[in-house]
Protein backbone atom coordinates (compact mmCIF):
# COMPACT_ATOMS: atom_id res chain seq x y z
CA UNK A 1 0.00 0.00 0.00
CA UNK A 2 2.81 2.38 0.89
CA UNK A 3 4.55 1.67 -2.42
CA UNK A 4 1.33 2.24 -4.32
CA UNK A 5 0.76 5.55 -2.55
CA UNK A 6 4.32 6.70 -3.31
CA UNK A 7 3.94 5.68 -6.94
CA UNK A 8 0.64 7.58 -7.24
CA UNK A 9 2.19 10.69 -5.69
CA UNK A 10 5.14 10.47 -8.10
CA UNK A 11 2.85 10.16 -11.12
CA UNK A 12 0.80 13.15 -9.93
CA UNK A 13 3.93 15.25 -9.51
CA UNK A 14 5.11 14.29 -13.00
CA UNK A 15 1.73 15.24 -14.49
CA UNK A 16 1.72 18.74 -13.00
CA UNK A 17 3.46 21.43 -15.09
CA UNK A 18 6.38 23.35 -13.66
CA UNK A 19 5.16 26.11 -11.35
CA UNK A 20 1.68 24.54 -11.06
CA UNK A 21 1.37 25.85 -7.52
CA UNK A 22 1.22 29.32 -9.05
CA UNK A 23 -1.55 28.53 -11.56
CA UNK A 24 -4.72 30.58 -11.14
CA UNK A 25 -7.84 31.50 -13.06
CA UNK A 26 -8.64 34.93 -14.46
CA UNK A 27 -12.38 35.09 -13.80
CA UNK A 28 -12.07 37.17 -10.64
CA UNK A 29 -9.44 39.58 -11.95
CA UNK A 30 -9.71 43.08 -13.32
CA UNK A 31 -7.77 46.13 -14.42
CA UNK A 32 -8.00 49.67 -13.07
CA UNK A 33 -6.72 52.53 -15.22
CA UNK A 34 -4.32 54.87 -13.41
CA UNK A 35 -4.58 57.75 -15.81
CA UNK A 36 -1.84 60.17 -14.78
CA UNK A 37 0.70 57.41 -14.13
CA UNK A 38 0.09 55.67 -17.47
CA UNK A 39 -0.33 52.36 -15.68
CA UNK A 40 -2.86 49.60 -14.97
CA UNK A 41 -3.52 48.18 -11.52
CA UNK A 42 -4.27 44.44 -11.60
CA UNK A 43 -6.92 43.64 -8.98
CA UNK A 44 -8.39 40.48 -7.48
CA UNK A 45 -12.10 40.65 -6.68
CA UNK A 46 -12.05 37.61 -4.41
CA UNK A 47 -9.33 39.06 -2.21
CA UNK A 48 -10.41 42.69 -2.67
CA UNK A 49 -6.76 43.46 -3.25
CA UNK A 50 -4.25 44.69 -5.81
CA UNK A 51 -1.89 42.08 -7.24
CA UNK A 52 0.52 44.41 -9.01
CA UNK A 53 0.91 47.06 -11.66
CA UNK A 54 1.57 47.17 -15.43
CA UNK A 55 3.47 50.31 -16.42
CA UNK A 56 4.56 52.11 -19.56
CA UNK A 57 1.23 52.52 -21.35
CA UNK A 58 1.51 56.19 -22.31
CA UNK A 59 -1.32 58.71 -22.03
CA UNK A 60 -4.31 57.02 -20.37
CA UNK A 61 -6.35 60.18 -19.76
CA UNK A 62 -9.27 58.80 -21.74
CA UNK A 63 -8.32 55.14 -21.82
CA UNK A 64 -10.58 52.16 -22.34
CA UNK A 65 -9.83 48.49 -22.87
CA UNK A 66 -11.27 45.18 -24.03
CA UNK A 67 -10.40 41.59 -23.16
CA UNK A 68 -9.47 38.60 -25.29
CA UNK A 69 -11.86 35.62 -24.94
CA UNK A 70 -9.37 33.82 -22.66
CA UNK A 71 -9.53 36.75 -20.19
CA UNK A 72 -5.76 36.71 -19.94
CA UNK A 73 -4.90 39.42 -22.45
CA UNK A 74 -6.31 42.93 -22.60
CA UNK A 75 -6.04 45.58 -25.32
CA UNK A 76 -5.71 49.13 -24.05
CA UNK A 77 -6.62 52.18 -26.15
CA UNK A 78 -4.73 55.30 -25.07
CA UNK A 79 -5.29 58.97 -25.75
CA UNK A 80 -1.88 59.21 -27.44
CA UNK A 81 -2.91 56.73 -30.15
CA UNK A 82 -1.26 53.84 -28.40
CA UNK A 83 -2.66 50.32 -28.70
CA UNK A 84 -1.14 48.10 -26.02
CA UNK A 85 -1.59 44.37 -25.49
CA UNK A 86 -1.02 43.36 -21.87
CA UNK A 87 -0.83 40.04 -20.05
CA UNK A 88 -2.66 40.31 -16.73
CA UNK A 89 -1.19 37.08 -15.33
CA UNK A 90 2.45 38.02 -15.88
CA UNK A 91 1.55 41.70 -15.42
CA UNK A 92 3.54 42.77 -18.44
CA UNK A 93 3.27 44.57 -21.77
CA UNK A 94 3.19 42.05 -24.62
CA UNK A 95 3.35 44.60 -27.44
CA UNK A 96 2.61 48.28 -27.95
CA UNK A 97 2.07 50.21 -31.19
CA UNK A 98 1.29 53.90 -31.64
CA UNK A 99 -1.23 53.63 -34.44
CA UNK A 100 -2.62 57.17 -34.54
CA UNK A 101 -2.37 60.63 -33.09
CA UNK A 102 -5.41 60.53 -30.84
CA UNK A 103 -7.51 57.43 -30.33
CA UNK A 104 -10.74 57.40 -28.40
CA UNK A 105 -11.67 53.75 -28.04
CA UNK A 106 -11.73 50.32 -29.57
CA UNK A 107 -13.43 46.96 -29.81
CA UNK A 108 -12.59 43.29 -30.29
CA UNK A 109 -14.41 41.05 -32.77
CA UNK A 110 -16.73 38.36 -31.45
CA UNK A 111 -14.23 35.65 -32.41
CA UNK A 112 -11.43 37.48 -30.60
CA UNK A 113 -9.16 37.66 -33.65
CA UNK A 114 -9.44 41.34 -34.66
CA UNK A 115 -8.99 44.53 -32.64
CA UNK A 116 -10.41 47.74 -34.11
CA UNK A 117 -9.39 51.25 -33.01
CA UNK A 118 -11.40 54.40 -33.65
CA UNK A 119 -9.39 57.58 -34.07
CA UNK A 120 -9.78 61.33 -33.78
CA UNK A 121 -6.47 61.79 -35.59
CA UNK A 122 -6.11 60.94 -38.40
CA UNK A 123 -9.74 59.80 -38.18
CA UNK A 124 -11.22 56.57 -39.46
CA UNK A 125 -10.67 53.09 -38.06
CA UNK A 126 -7.62 50.83 -38.04
CA UNK A 127 -7.93 47.08 -37.50
CA UNK A 128 -5.21 44.83 -36.10
CA UNK A 129 -4.51 41.14 -35.73
CA UNK A 130 -5.23 40.41 -32.06
CA UNK A 131 -2.33 37.96 -31.75
CA UNK A 132 0.45 40.00 -33.33
CA UNK A 133 -0.95 43.58 -33.45
CA UNK A 134 -0.05 43.66 -37.14
CA UNK A 135 -2.19 46.12 -39.10
CA UNK A 136 -4.69 44.28 -41.32
CA UNK A 137 -7.02 47.11 -42.46
CA UNK A 138 -6.89 50.91 -42.55
CA UNK A 139 -10.29 52.50 -43.25
CA UNK A 140 -10.24 56.30 -43.68
CA UNK A 141 -13.59 58.02 -43.12
CA UNK A 142 -12.77 61.73 -43.47
CA UNK A 143 -13.97 62.24 -39.90
CA UNK A 144 -13.26 61.71 -36.25
CA UNK A 145 -14.81 58.41 -35.19
CA UNK A 146 -16.57 57.57 -31.93
CA UNK A 147 -18.66 54.89 -30.27
CA UNK A 148 -17.07 51.85 -31.89
CA UNK A 149 -18.66 48.54 -30.88
CA UNK A 150 -18.33 44.87 -31.82
CA UNK A 151 -21.35 43.49 -33.66
CA UNK A 152 -22.09 39.75 -33.91
CA UNK A 153 -20.82 38.14 -37.10
CA UNK A 154 -17.29 39.58 -37.08
CA UNK A 155 -18.54 43.12 -37.60
CA UNK A 156 -17.96 46.55 -36.10
CA UNK A 157 -20.17 49.65 -35.93
CA UNK A 158 -18.78 53.16 -35.57
CA UNK A 159 -20.15 56.73 -35.76
CA UNK A 160 -18.53 59.73 -37.47
CA UNK A 161 -18.49 63.06 -35.61
CA UNK A 162 -17.93 65.35 -38.61
CA UNK A 163 -20.28 63.77 -41.16
CA UNK A 164 -23.08 62.36 -39.01
CA UNK A 165 -22.89 58.80 -40.33
CA UNK A 166 -22.64 55.26 -39.02
CA UNK A 167 -20.35 52.80 -40.76
CA UNK A 168 -20.77 49.03 -40.49
CA UNK A 169 -17.57 47.10 -41.16
CA UNK A 170 -18.11 43.42 -42.01
CA UNK A 171 -15.05 41.17 -41.75
CA UNK A 172 -16.94 37.90 -42.05
CA UNK A 173 -15.32 37.11 -45.43
CA UNK A 174 -11.73 37.86 -44.33
CA UNK A 175 -9.41 40.17 -42.45
CA UNK A 176 -8.19 42.62 -45.04
CA UNK A 177 -11.11 43.79 -47.21
CA UNK A 178 -14.27 44.39 -45.17
CA UNK A 179 -17.68 44.92 -46.71
CA UNK A 180 -18.73 48.46 -45.76
CA UNK A 181 -22.24 49.84 -45.25
CA UNK A 182 -22.60 53.59 -44.76
CA UNK A 183 -25.72 54.94 -43.09
CA UNK A 184 -26.19 58.67 -43.63
CA UNK A 185 -28.38 61.26 -41.90
CA UNK A 186 -27.73 59.94 -38.42
CA UNK A 187 -27.66 63.43 -36.88
CA UNK A 188 -25.33 66.29 -36.06
CA UNK A 189 -22.10 65.47 -34.22
CA UNK A 190 -22.50 61.97 -32.81
CA UNK A 191 -20.40 61.98 -29.64
CA UNK A 192 -20.74 58.38 -28.46
CA UNK A 193 -22.78 55.24 -29.05
CA UNK A 194 -23.69 51.91 -27.52
CA UNK A 195 -24.80 48.48 -28.67
CA UNK A 196 -27.40 46.52 -26.74
CA UNK A 197 -26.27 43.19 -25.32
CA UNK A 198 -28.22 41.20 -27.91
CA UNK A 199 -26.33 42.97 -30.70
CA UNK A 200 -29.52 44.33 -32.24
CA UNK A 201 -29.79 48.05 -31.45
CA UNK A 202 -26.99 50.58 -31.93
CA UNK A 203 -27.90 53.88 -30.24
CA UNK A 204 -26.08 57.09 -31.12
CA UNK A 205 -25.99 60.16 -28.90
CA UNK A 206 -25.98 63.54 -30.63
CA UNK A 207 -24.22 66.66 -29.40
CA UNK A 208 -25.09 68.97 -32.32
CA UNK A 209 -28.86 68.59 -32.03
CA UNK A 210 -31.56 67.36 -29.66
CA UNK A 211 -32.49 63.72 -29.69
CA UNK A 212 -30.83 60.41 -30.40
CA UNK A 213 -30.72 57.85 -33.18
CA UNK A 214 -31.33 54.11 -32.99
CA UNK A 215 -30.30 51.62 -35.68
CA UNK A 216 -31.92 48.19 -35.87
CA UNK A 217 -29.10 45.95 -37.09
CA UNK A 218 -31.38 42.93 -37.42
CA UNK A 219 -33.22 44.60 -40.31
CA UNK A 220 -31.89 44.31 -43.86
CA UNK A 221 -31.04 47.02 -44.66
CA UNK A 222 -30.51 48.38 -41.15
CA UNK A 223 -33.40 50.60 -40.04
CA UNK A 224 -32.64 54.10 -38.72
CA UNK A 225 -35.01 55.74 -36.23
CA UNK A 226 -34.64 59.20 -34.67
CA UNK A 227 -36.18 59.51 -31.21
CA UNK A 228 -36.59 61.97 -28.33
CA UNK A 229 -36.28 64.92 -30.74
CA UNK A 230 -37.78 67.34 -28.22
CA UNK A 231 -36.19 66.35 -24.94
CA UNK A 232 -35.02 69.46 -23.14
CA UNK A 233 -36.39 71.66 -25.93
CA UNK A 234 -38.34 73.90 -23.54
CA UNK A 235 -35.68 73.91 -20.83
CA UNK A 236 -32.47 75.96 -20.78
CA UNK A 237 -29.36 73.88 -21.37
CA UNK A 238 -27.08 73.70 -18.38
CA UNK A 239 -23.29 73.79 -18.82
CA UNK A 240 -21.94 70.42 -19.94
CA UNK A 241 -18.82 69.80 -17.85
CA UNK A 242 -18.43 66.20 -18.93
CA UNK A 243 -20.28 64.29 -21.64
CA UNK A 244 -22.28 61.22 -20.58
CA UNK A 245 -20.70 57.90 -21.54
CA UNK A 246 -23.21 55.91 -23.52
CA UNK A 247 -21.75 52.54 -22.62
CA UNK A 248 -22.99 53.39 -19.16
CA UNK A 249 -26.57 53.44 -20.40
CA UNK A 250 -28.68 50.52 -19.40
CA UNK A 251 -31.59 48.40 -20.61
CA UNK A 252 -33.70 47.05 -17.75
CA UNK A 253 -37.05 45.24 -18.09
CA UNK A 254 -37.62 46.61 -21.60
CA UNK A 255 -36.79 50.19 -20.66
CA UNK A 256 -33.71 52.27 -21.44
CA UNK A 257 -32.31 54.49 -18.68
CA UNK A 258 -30.40 57.30 -20.39
CA UNK A 259 -28.36 60.13 -18.82
CA UNK A 260 -29.56 63.40 -20.33
CA UNK A 261 -27.12 65.81 -21.98
CA UNK A 262 -27.32 69.31 -20.48
CA UNK A 263 -30.02 68.31 -17.96
CA UNK A 264 -29.87 66.97 -14.40
CA UNK A 265 -32.11 64.07 -15.29
CA UNK A 266 -32.27 60.39 -16.11
CA UNK A 267 -34.55 59.68 -19.08
CA UNK A 268 -36.67 56.52 -19.29
CA UNK A 269 -37.47 55.26 -22.78
CA UNK A 270 -39.60 52.30 -23.86
CA UNK A 271 -37.19 50.04 -25.77
CA UNK A 272 -39.97 48.75 -28.01
CA UNK A 273 -41.31 52.00 -29.45
CA UNK A 274 -38.55 54.42 -28.31
CA UNK A 275 -41.06 56.75 -26.64
CA UNK A 276 -40.19 58.62 -23.46
CA UNK A 277 -42.10 57.27 -20.47
CA UNK A 278 -40.62 59.26 -17.60
CA UNK A 279 -37.79 61.23 -16.05
CA UNK A 280 -35.95 61.21 -12.76
CA UNK A 281 -34.53 64.44 -11.35
CA UNK A 282 -30.95 64.04 -10.17
CA UNK A 283 -28.62 66.17 -8.07
CA UNK A 284 -26.27 66.92 -10.96
CA UNK A 285 -25.25 66.20 -14.53
CA UNK A 286 -25.14 62.41 -14.99
CA UNK A 287 -22.15 60.72 -16.62
CA UNK A 288 -22.65 56.97 -16.15
CA UNK A 289 -26.01 55.32 -15.45
CA UNK A 290 -25.09 51.71 -14.72
CA UNK A 291 -27.52 48.92 -13.89
CA UNK A 292 -26.79 46.42 -11.19
CA UNK A 293 -26.55 43.07 -13.03
CA UNK A 294 -30.04 42.03 -11.87
CA UNK A 295 -31.32 45.34 -13.40
CA UNK A 296 -33.22 46.22 -10.22
CA UNK A 297 -31.29 49.43 -9.58
CA UNK A 298 -29.49 52.07 -11.62
CA UNK A 299 -26.40 53.68 -10.08
CA UNK A 300 -25.53 57.14 -11.40
CA UNK A 301 -22.38 59.23 -11.01
CA UNK A 302 -21.90 62.86 -11.95
CA UNK A 303 -19.78 65.51 -13.61
CA UNK A 304 -18.18 68.27 -11.51
CA UNK A 305 -19.08 69.87 -9.17
CA UNK A 306 -21.16 66.89 -8.00
CA UNK A 307 -18.66 64.14 -8.75
CA UNK A 308 -18.24 63.21 -5.12
CA UNK A 309 -21.71 61.65 -5.04
CA UNK A 310 -23.50 58.61 -6.45
CA UNK A 311 -27.27 58.22 -6.58
CA UNK A 312 -29.19 54.94 -6.62
CA UNK A 313 -32.43 54.85 -8.63
CA UNK A 314 -35.15 52.21 -8.39
CA UNK A 315 -35.77 50.66 -11.83
CA UNK A 316 -39.48 50.09 -11.10
CA UNK A 317 -40.50 53.35 -9.44
CA UNK A 318 -37.86 55.55 -11.12
CA UNK A 319 -37.26 57.21 -7.76
CA UNK A 320 -33.94 58.03 -6.15
CA UNK A 321 -33.62 55.71 -3.16
CA UNK A 322 -30.18 56.67 -1.87
CA UNK A 323 -27.44 59.25 -2.26
CA UNK A 324 -23.93 58.07 -1.41
CA UNK A 325 -20.79 60.16 -0.92
CA UNK A 326 -17.80 57.88 -1.58
CA UNK A 327 -15.33 60.76 -1.99
CA UNK A 328 -14.02 63.37 -4.39
CA UNK A 329 -13.91 62.47 -8.07
CA UNK A 330 -15.97 59.30 -8.52
CA UNK A 331 -15.18 58.59 -12.16
CA UNK A 332 -16.39 55.04 -12.73
CA UNK A 333 -18.38 52.15 -11.28
CA UNK A 334 -18.07 48.44 -12.04
CA UNK A 335 -20.28 45.71 -10.61
CA UNK A 336 -19.14 42.19 -9.85
CA UNK A 337 -20.55 39.92 -12.59
CA UNK A 338 -23.43 38.66 -10.42
CA UNK A 339 -24.01 41.97 -8.69
CA UNK A 340 -22.79 41.27 -5.17
CA UNK A 341 -20.40 44.22 -5.03
CA UNK A 342 -19.74 47.50 -6.77
CA UNK A 343 -16.25 49.00 -7.12
CA UNK A 344 -15.92 52.77 -7.43
CA UNK A 345 -12.86 54.71 -8.54
CA UNK A 346 -12.34 57.76 -6.30
CA UNK A 347 -9.74 59.59 -8.34
CA UNK A 348 -9.04 62.62 -6.17
CA UNK A 349 -8.47 60.46 -3.09
CA UNK A 350 -6.30 57.89 -4.88
CA UNK A 351 -8.32 54.84 -3.97
CA UNK A 352 -10.87 52.26 -5.06
CA UNK A 353 -13.86 51.90 -2.78
CA UNK A 354 -15.73 48.57 -2.60
CA UNK A 355 -19.35 48.44 -1.45
CA UNK A 356 -21.98 45.76 -0.97
CA UNK A 357 -24.31 46.40 -3.93
CA UNK A 358 -27.42 45.67 -1.85
CA UNK A 359 -26.74 47.10 1.62
CA UNK A 360 -24.30 49.75 0.25
CA UNK A 361 -21.99 49.03 3.17
CA UNK A 362 -18.32 49.80 2.55
CA UNK A 363 -16.46 46.47 2.40
CA UNK A 364 -12.94 47.67 1.72
CA UNK A 365 -10.68 49.93 -0.30
CA UNK A 366 -7.54 49.63 -2.41
CA UNK A 367 -4.93 52.38 -2.90
CA UNK A 368 -4.58 53.44 -6.54
CA UNK A 369 -2.92 56.31 -8.40
CA UNK A 370 -5.71 58.65 -9.64
CA UNK A 371 -7.91 55.74 -10.77
CA UNK A 372 -10.48 56.10 -13.53
CA UNK A 373 -11.93 53.16 -15.49
CA UNK A 374 -12.47 49.79 -13.77
CA UNK A 375 -12.74 46.75 -16.05
CA UNK A 376 -13.45 43.22 -14.79
CA UNK A 377 -12.62 40.25 -17.00
CA UNK A 378 -16.23 39.13 -17.41
CA UNK A 379 -16.44 41.87 -20.05
CA UNK A 380 -14.66 39.39 -22.35
CA UNK A 381 -17.96 37.59 -22.83
CA UNK A 382 -20.35 40.51 -23.27
CA UNK A 383 -21.28 41.98 -26.65
CA UNK A 384 -20.71 45.70 -27.10
CA UNK A 385 -18.04 46.02 -24.40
Amino acid sequence: MILRALAAALLLAMALPSGAEELRGTGDLGLVVEREAGSLLVVDRSERAALGRIEGLGDLSHASLVYAPDERFAYVFGRDGGLTKVDILTRSVVKRVVQGGNSIGGAISDDGRLVAVSNYEPGGVKVFDAETLDLVADIPMNSKTVGIADVPGRRFAVATWDTGEVWLLDFSAGDTDPAITRLEGIGANPYDALLTGDGRTYIVGLFGEKGLTAIDLWKDPPEVTHFLPDYGKDQPDLPVYKMPHLQGWTLADGVFALPAVGLHQLLWVDAGNLHEIGRTDLLGQPVFAVARPDKREIWVNFAPPDNGSVQVVDALTHEVTDTLTPGKGVLHMEFAPRGTEVWLSVRDENRIEIRDAHTREVLGEIPAQAPSGIFFTDRAHRTGL
